[in-house]
Parts: C-alpha cells; structure tokens; sequence
C-alpha cells in the first residue's frame, strides 16, 4: 500500500508541474486584490497569478490543520468521557457481581412452607 500511495503521489506531482509548464504564460500574468469593506479597504501590489493559487492554497492547509487540531481536542475530551463512563460502570457492575446470593421468602414460598407444616 505504501508504494501505492507514492506511485500516486508522484504521478499528481507530474500532473500538476505538466499544467503549470502547459499554462505558465497565463499563470504569470500580474494581478492585484483588492478589498473593499465599508469599514477597511486594502490593495494588494502587483503579483503573479500562480503567486495568489499558492498563498490560496498555504491558507487553505493552515485551516484545514486548525480545525483538524480543534477536532482532534474535542474527540480526545469525548473519549476521556467514555472511557471514565465505561470505568463507573465497571465498577457498579462488579459491586452487583460481590453481592451475596440471598434467597427471601416470598409469600409463594412462604405458603408452601406452611402448606408442608399443615400436612405433616
């Protein structure tokens, strides 16, 4: 699988360096953002294109990598939970388990008892 994986890594890397080769002359082109807010406007200087497609992305990994690391808190607190959960449980249980058996009388046996004693 681990040779799969890299196979596949490889072939993505030639994939996208044959795109950006193939469009290099539209990729270069110069471009600035512009933000315009009612409250804050800003420009960017002059970049190229494929300039702003990696910034895009480098924002996008660090997101993803923060809400990953958010995700990752919240399932470990959800599993420290459970599991002190699990361990209560575990210990009610094993408390029924050293009960002693004891039978009480029920009437139904309490009257069969009597029922014997009558008879004899």
């Amino acid at each position: 699988m681990r040779h799969v994986k890299a196979i596949v890594s490889i072939l993505v890397m030639l994939v996208i360096v044959i795109i950006v080769v193939e469009n290099l002359e539209q990729l270069s082109k110069t471009l600035a953002l512009r933000v315009d807010l009612l409250f804050w406007a800003c420009k960017t200087p002059p970049m190229p294109f494929y300039l702003v497609v990696i910034i895009a992305f480098l924002i996008g990994i660090f997101v993803a990598g923060f809400l990953g690391i958010f995700e990752r808190f919240r399932l470990k607190r959800e599993i420290r939970r459970l599991s002190k959960e699990n361990s209560e449980k575990d210990k009610e249980l094993n408390s029924y388990r050293n009960l002693p058996i004891v039978e009480e009388k029920t009437e139904d046996t309490a009257l069969v008892e009597t029922d014997q004693e009558n008879a004899s």
